[in-house]
């Protein structure tokens, strides 16, 4: 079973219980970044909309870049056979960038044993609240969003993959497995199998995940601003020399690096301010509370001088790799021996 989103939009409280109640509507929107959940949910309604073996009869499928309003028309207008309803998945077609007046027509129409449901997934759902079509949506349908989940819930559904693979792992490493690999469900996943079958113990190590765990980029540049963190140049020059070897462009890098400098640079003035850990999150929309532990814990070690100073020099290098030919990779090399010499500044 799917996490449970930290906050329920209503549309999403509204299709479970339609799925509970066995009382689907006509028309649904998904969209939304957790494809995990999205793809679940449609299983769901497949399940309790068709009848096993009747799905190639009341099923249909329509692709964005082939879709038109006439080939949705005689979709809608197919009798279920052998079942009191048909479904019709529509993938990545923009609502509001076709002949909405054609649509409003079909959408204000449908029959009761229709259930039409527009999937995006490649391309992003944006509703123009000041036409007719979203009106129709409105009252005839549901917009739910799949966003991606909470700390607390999706550590609750990592613990659960791992006991169906006769494992489990604490709450802190759950952590850390969503800090290293992302928290997307569908990416995180496979990341489980990996390890589930990697684990010679029944409970699951930091030393498994670091073992056979694919870190997400931002994870490893923030493992050498956290070795910078710790005094440890050879540490951050190791993890930079390997990104090197992974052929990652240095002005990627360089991004990434950034974007980590900025949030250190606000974890410092959280602590003047006496803010905590909390406060870093909100600032940041961070979901997981290991990565902002981390930023406060490095940023007790550096001034706010260092911090501001970090940051600046970031966009000096930044311009210099855009507007000269010189070498990236040398540029970041020395912005890393730059940063390293800075921890004598410390506060």
């Amino acid at each position: 079973m799917p996490a449970k989103p930290k906050n329920d939009g209503a549309a999403y409280k509204a299709l479970k219980q339609d799925l509970k109640a066995g009382t689907l509507g006509q028309l649904y929107i998904f969209h939304g970044e957790e494809s995990y959940l999205r793809d679940f949910y449609l299983g769901e309604m497949r399940k309790k909309l068709l009848p096993a073996g009747m799905e190639e009869f009341n099923l249909h499928t329509l692709a964005g870049k082939d879709f038109d309003v006439k080939k949705l028309q005689e979709l809608v207008d197919c009798l279920p056979m052998m079942s009191e309803r048909t479904l019709i998945v529509v993938n990545d077609y923009d609502l509001y960038k076709g002949d909405k007046e054609a649509l409003v027509k079909v959408l204000s129409d449908l029959p009761d044993y229709v259930c039409l449901v527009f999937v995006y997934d490649l391309i992003v759902y944006k509703a123009d609240a000041r036409t007719k079509l979203a009106g129709v949506i409105k009252e005839k349908g549901k917009v739910v969003a799949f966003n991606r989940q909470g700390q607390n819930d999706l550590v609750d559904w990592i613990s659960r993959r791992f006991r169906a693979l006769d494992h489990d792992i604490g709450t802190e490493d759950a952590k850390y497995l969503m800090f290293l690999c992302g928290d997307l469900m569908n990416g995180l996943i496979s990341e489980i199998g990996k390890i589930g079958a990697y684990a010679k113990g029944h409970r699951v190590t930091r030393a498994d995940i670091d073992a056979v765990a694919t870190p997400q980029l931002d994870a490893v540049v923030f493992q050498m601003t956290d070795a910078i963190a710790a005094g440890n140049f050879d540490r951050a020059a190791a993890v930079l020399g390997d990104l090197f070897h992974m052929q990652e462009a240095p002005i990627k890098l360089l991004a990434v690096l950034g974007k980590q400098l900025r949030q250190l640079y606000s974890a410092r003035l959280a602590l003047e301010h006496r803010k905590g850990t909390a406060y870093l999150m909100e600032q940041w929309g961070m979901r997981n509370s290991y990565p902002a532990e981390k930023l406060m814990n490095a940023a007790r070690r550096f001034s706010l001088s260092w911090c501001r100073r970090a940051v600046i020099r970031c966009g000096e290098v930044d311009l210099a790799m855009k507007s000269t030919r010189a070498d990236g990779e040398e540029l970041l090399v020395a912005f890393l021996m730059e940063l390293a010499a800075g921890p004598s500044s410390r506060a």
